[in-house]
């Protein structure tokens, strides 16, 4: 455990819970909590949450961020954390947030196969029967969960930047964080994505000679791109509507917003969007950050 910053006066504490899919990221995700200055907790018994809010709320070391991890190790998980997590979200002087983390199932027998570990769930079968049972399991949390992250196409840093930049506290920044998150319609939606756009109706550069083999962060796109008059309009109403969007997330209490923008493959038109709209955000004073899904995937 490592202690948080100190709590501002009148200032509510932050409490984000983890949890999710086995081999989805969890303990990654913790860490990396721990580095930006978190109090973390792994695998907290469910009974303890309430006891554990109170103490920190009322805490004299004025710990301003926590964040816990409870999942399928708690035997007690999926039928009392319903109920104590919305008790933890109506108390006062605290603010709550539950995060779920999943994975293809491809993605998931990988990270098991590489580990070695056995899934908690396979009680001596297969590593896919205890990823099915999970995730029939855990589909009421998900329901309940503020914000899904699917880590299937993380490596290690890519997650650790993804919680660096969403939740590090930034000095004079707005009460709101922005993902910015470029994707390829071919390789899946993002799950996490709260509003979504389609650029597959401009130009694709894929198709120009001298620009298939780059991608939308190299000039010879942006330039491309930016003569197009369709992209120019495209990113000046998508600007419009976040902008316009973001006050009215604040007032109603809403902490993280994610902004996906899509084209065919992920690699051109959406990649230089979601620049063009990550740094407008930023440059306007909120806390973007911007990630490319799929640019290196063929």
């Amino acid at each position: 455990m490592k202690p948080s910053a100190a709590r501002p006066a009148q200032q509510d504490l932050e409490i984000v819970v983890l949890t999710g899919l086995s081999g989805s990221g969890k303990t990654l995700a913790i860490r990396a909590f721990e580095d930006i200055g978190y109090f973390c907790v792994d695998n907290l018994p469910v009974t303890l949450i309430p006891t554990f809010a109170d103490l920190l709320t009322r805490s004299r070391q004025d710990i301003a961020r926590a964040a816990l991890v409870v999942d399928v190790r708690e035997g007690a998980f999926l039928s009392e954390f319903p109920g104590i997590y919305e008790a933890l979200r109506r108390g006062k002087g605290r603010r709550a947030q539950l995060v779920f983390f999943e994975a293809d199932d491809d993605a998931l027998i990988r990270r098991f196969s590489e580990t070695r570990r056995p899934h908690p769930l396979a009680a001596g079968g297969s590593v896919e029967e205890g990823i099915r049972r999970e995730r029939v399991a855990l589909a009421p949390l998900r329901d309940l969960a503020d914000l899904i992250i699917d880590s299937s196409r993380f490596n290690v840093h890519q997650l650790r930047r993804y919680i660096q930049e969403h939740y590090a506290p930034q000095a004079g920044a707005q009460p709101l964080s922005v993902a910015v998150v470029s994707f390829g319609y071919k390789h899946g939606l993002p799950a996490e994505s709260d509003l979504l756009f389609d650029t597959r109706f401009l130009p694709n550069p894929f198709f120009v000679d001298g620009l298939r083999g780059r991608t939308g962060l190299d000039r010879e796109v942006v330039g491309y791109l930016e003569a197009i008059p369709e992209y120019q309009e495209l990113r000046r109403r998508i600007l419009d509507l976040v902008t316009y969007l973001i006050p009215h997330y604040i007032r109603e209490g809403k902490s993280y917003l994610t902004v996906a923008i899509g084209c065919t493959g992920g690699r051109h038109r959406s990649v230089t969007m979601a620049e063009a709209i990550g740094g407008a955000l930023r440059a306007a004073g909120y806390a973007a950050g911007i990630a490319h899904r799929d640019l290196e995937r063929e």
